[in-house]
């Protein structure tokens, strides 16, 4: 059986948040790790378990749309779905472009916030229907410029990895070294090859040669 999806659930009313837990819990392919209730915990759990997907509500405390843009610039493996009231074309067309996968509204039945959930971490992107209409456009990903030295926006765990592959260890040795279990080495390398925009470990093990000599004074 296939490793479950790794879902976070992030909403400022608790009884709605927990029933939502319930809901994904009770699915045998759905894991809930992580709850929280604003954009700094958003963020902090993005950071700590880079879930599959990451459920926001968008007028939590702190703005959904502002943890949806930080969480797509630092944990672009990292997958937002937005489940909200609000249906203001405004607030869908900015989550949108903040990098979110998808916008629901809250009230969608159980069965249909699941698949939605599926399909988003299989690569989709939806938007609720009633909102759908002229603003399909948005669901491409946002346009996001890279830093002058695309290692600047690594955090200091990204680069422990990145040394890593850069020396040529395998993804069990980088985790033994670190205390990380190998599948989460393997999310994280997800993430630093999708920051670094790059295709492969080589690729990306390259690019810290090339910023290791470049730092050094090398030609």
């Amino acid at each position: 059986m296939p490793d479950p999806l790794l879902v976070a659930i992030v909403d400022d009313h608790p009884l709605f948040r927990e029933g939502v837990a319930g809901t994904l819990g009770r699915q045998v392919d759905i894991a809930v790790v992580a709850e929280g209730e604003s954009a700094e915990d958003a963020i902090a759990i993005a950071g700590q378990h880079l879930p599959d997907i990451i459920l926001l509500d968008i007028s939590m405390p702190g703005g959904g749309v502002y943890a949806a843009q930080e969480i797509a610039r630092q944990y672009p493996v990292v997958k937002v779905v937005m489940l909200t009231v609000s249906q203001g074309e405004e607030d869908v067309t900015a989550a949108l472009h903040a990098g979110a996968k998808a916008y629901v509204l809250k009230g969608v039945a159980a069965r249909e916030l699941v698949q939605v959930i599926r399909n988003v971490a299989a690569g989709d992107v939806y938007v609720t229907p009633s909102l759908a209409a002229g603003l399909i456009f948005d669901l491409t990903n946002p346009q996001q410029r890279l830093p002058a030295n695309p290692l600047d926006d690594l955090t200091e765990r990204e680069r422990q990895i990145l040394e890593g592959i850069a020396a040529g260890d395998s993804n069990k040795e980088i985790g033994a070294q670190l205390s990380l279990t190998e599948k989460t080495v393997k999310h994280y390398v997800s993430n630093i090859l999708q920051k670094l925009q790059v295709r492969n470990r080589v690729e990306a093990a390259l690019m810290a040669h090339a910023s290791d000599r470049r730092q050094g004074g090398g030609s």
